[in-house]
């Protein structure tokens, strides 16, 4: 009776000590403040993020039918859309996903961000904790909102691409398939573009995983932690940076992709050859689609996304 005293009065004590930190948890979870329908097949929806300090925005493609069904995370590039995903402003991903069977989750903002946590919040971005906020706080609010069977893949273009390796190679149990639409997955080869990207946008790369070489820098790089990806479906893309079909098109950014799209795809190429070898290397499969063509642009994505899809979506079962 003495003991069975004890250990009430000690439970007691345990529930009052821990009763606060269980509320302050619960008070601080992510919550779904707003979703706004855009059509039968879209919705913006907007999330308060205990980790970014903020509301962030995504978008969501899914069908109009009930259902479970797994999710694509699907990443834009370092300069996203204002409002938008610049996958559903550039290219028919909402028509092109409209009959299939999969939510598309699309994040809106993070320009320069590689979708990662940031050591330090910076001055012109303010605080990026993309990985805290794509893992741990979003998909348990899709799959209760918008019927997720919790299967879920995770592709991008360029730095999402990038992004996509890298939270796969981090969160290994959360993804079963990753794409990469002229990406490139190896940080330590990419070091210098990296930082490059975010300066030129007016952010401190230090303040992203510090100085290169080191530890954070390693524990970021997929090419590293390639063994991670083993059992994983792996699909990449690139062009060479030679003109092709698109640059015949009459449109306002041609010289734009043709000047520097060209040889930004000419640097993803050569990453893309050097990742593949590491996989070949570590006998972990991908499919690559080598392009003879092609620049860093647009046109080029949505035609990978399309045929990126037999691949992922086979993968996740959608």
């Amino acid at each position: 009776m003495r003991r069975t005293g004890v250990a009430v009065a000690v439970l007691a004590v345990a529930i009052a000590m821990l009763g606060p930190l269980i509320a302050r948890a619960q008070a601080s979870a992510a919550q779904i403040v707003r979703i706004d329908p855009l059509s039968p097949t879209r919705s913006s929806v907007f999330i308060d993020s205990p980790a970014m300090g903020r509301t962030v925005q995504v978008e969501v493609l899914h069908p109009t039918g009930g259902g479970a069904r797994p999710s694509y995370y699907l990443l834009d590039g370092l300069d996203p859309g204002v409002g938008q995903s610049t996958w559903t402003n550039a290219t028919d991903a909402e028509a092109f996903f409209r009959s299939k069977n999969v939510n598309v989750v699309l994040p809106v903002g993070g320009q320069a961000s590689y979708y990662t946590d940031w050591q330090q919040d910076d001055p012109r971005f303010g605080r990026y904790k993309w990985e805290t906020f794509l893992t741990r706080e979003l998909p348990l609010l899709i799959d209760a909102n918008f019927d997720g069977n919790g299967v879920n893949a995770i592709g991008g273009l360029s730095m999402g691409g990038t992004a996509a390796f890298v939270l796969s190679a981090r969160n290994p149990q959360l993804y079963t398939a990753i794409a990469g639409y002229s990406a490139c997955p190896d940080t330590g080869l990419a070091t210098g573009g990296v930082m490059f990207s975010i300066a030129n946008r007016g952010g401190n790369p230090i303040n992203m995983w510090g100085a290169p070489g080191t530890h954070a820098w390693a524990e970021h790089d997929p090419s590293l932690l390639a063994e991670r990806l083993r059992g994983k479906t792996i699909y990449l893309s690139t062009g060479t940076g030679v003109p092709g079909p698109h640059e015949t098109e009459i449109k306002p950014q041609l010289a734009e992709n043709i000047v520097l799209g060209g040889p930004v795809e000419v640097g993803i190429n050569t990453c893309v050859i050097a990742f593949e070898r590491r996989l070949r290397s570590l006998a972990i499969p991908a499919r690559i689609d080598y392009s003879p063509v092609g620049t860093h642009s647009w046109s080029y994505w949505q035609d990978t996304l399309h045929a990126s899809w037999p691949t992922i979506g086979s993968a996740i079962g959608a």
